[in-house]
């Protein structure tokens, strides 16, 4: 039985949620029915604000075991009234999950046991994933179809530099990711796989680590930000191929970072105990705006809801942190893990009150919160 705790930091404006269970059972391959949601409301108004009320949503079982695999990178999808959680592992396999079943539905392996790093819907019946085997695979999720690789793009990166994917529309998406050159960023248009731009800084600035494509309200052609290994975040141009403005945003490598693209800001995190947003000026030059200092260093990725107004935290300290996107006021700490966060990340739900926050980490164990999302 899990059990929910509730009590504040130290720290102002944090809570922190425990999960625990007694007994772990069930290996993935056995396809276990998933207990039904147990979730409870807690108030917490002498913490945080009238709107910080929040649901924690718990599985009765975790989605891995302890004998299972590392949690790398986790995705919501949205196939008419079918939600579909998507997770990979450090041993090269992409899990599907049914979330109206809660059940698992298929278990793609395709990157010859490699680490899976980076997963997203090319449409909502096709899912791509990267590996630490340098290839990118599309795997067709349609009825009788599912489980085989149709189609794989060869990177050539040793890296850890996650890919980064634009929808165009229905039938064209860009598709960014760092090539066999450490520092060299690549865009190809899918599905026709046709080359787009090379990015290479003309100065050395290490190699890329981080990146994000994004298309801008205003009607301009596609952007492109990169976090490279010196610390610094440059702005590109994917259009016409060029530098726009770079930034020393952080003294260590940039380990993650994220852009809204309404606002044109972007927010990044490194081995560093601080993370630091930026914006676009009318020039597209970037300029540094609020910072927040953690008490523990080290964020695993960042990521902002799509309304723009939380910003989640995956940090090295076993925590999940949530910001207040428009100041990066502290809002809480969630502690449910107990070993280092790898991932986070917001479904896209068209009903803001259904949207989830998921969230995985080291010790094998995904968690699914409602979070901030009252009107």
């Amino acid at each position: 039985m899990w059990r929910v705790l509730s009590r504040p930091l130290n720290e102002s404006h944090d809570i922190i949620t425990t999960f625990q269970m007694s007994s772990l059972c069930h290996h993935l391959h056995r396809s276990p029915l998933l207990d039904d949601w147990q979730g409870k409301i807690k108030t917490t108004s002498d913490v945080l604000s009238s709107n910080a009320r929040f649901q924690t949503l718990t599985l009765s079982q975790p989605v891995l075991c302890r004998h299972m695999l590392d949690i790398a990178i986790l995705i919501t999808v949205y196939c008419s009234l079918v939600v579909y959680f998507v997770h990979s592992s450090t041993k090269g396999a992409v899990h599907i999950w049914n979330l109206n079943t809660r059940r698992p539905e298929k278990v793609l392996e395709g990157h010859g046991g490699s680490s899976v790093i980076w997963v997203n819907t090319l449409s909502r019946e096709t899912v791509l994933s990267q590996g630490r085997d340098m290839r990118v695979c599309l795997w067709p999720l349609s009825e009788g179809r599912g489980g085989e690789v149709c189609d794989s793009l060869y990177t050539g990166s040793v890296g850890f530099c996650q890919c980064s994917l634009l929808s165009r529309g229905p039938s064209s998406s860009l598709l960014a990711y760092a090539s066999e050159q450490m520092e060299e960023v690549k865009v190809m248009e899918l599905p026709s796989n046709v080359p787009v731009c090379s990015l290479k800084p003309d100065k050395k600035l290490g190699m890329v680590m981080c990146l994000k494509i994004w298309q801008p309200d205003a009607g301009e052609g596609p952007l492109l930000v990169a976090g490279y290994e010196d610390g610094s975040v440059l702005l590109w141009d994917v259009t016409q191929g060029r530098p726009l403005s770079s930034l020393s945003a952080h003294p260590e490598p940039v380990m993650c970072l994220d852009v809204d693209p309404g606002r044109q800001r972007g927010v990044s995190g490194s081995a560093e105990n601080t993370i630091r947003s930026w914006a676009l000026d009318g020039q597209q030059n970037l300029q540094q705006q609020e910072s927040v200092e953690l008490l523990n260093p080290g964020i695993s990725q960042l990521q902002v809801r799509g309304d723009g107004k939380i910003l989640a935290a995956a940090g090295w300290d076993h925590r999940i942190r949530v910001f207040g996107w428009k100041r990066l006021k502290p809002l809480a700490v969630l502690k449910c893990h107990t070993d280092m966060m790898l991932s986070v990340t917001f479904s896209d739900h068209a009903d803001p009150t259904k949207r989830l926050m998921a969230a995985g980490s080291k010790d094998q164990r995904i968690s699914i919160w409602s979070i901030y999302n009252q009107n």
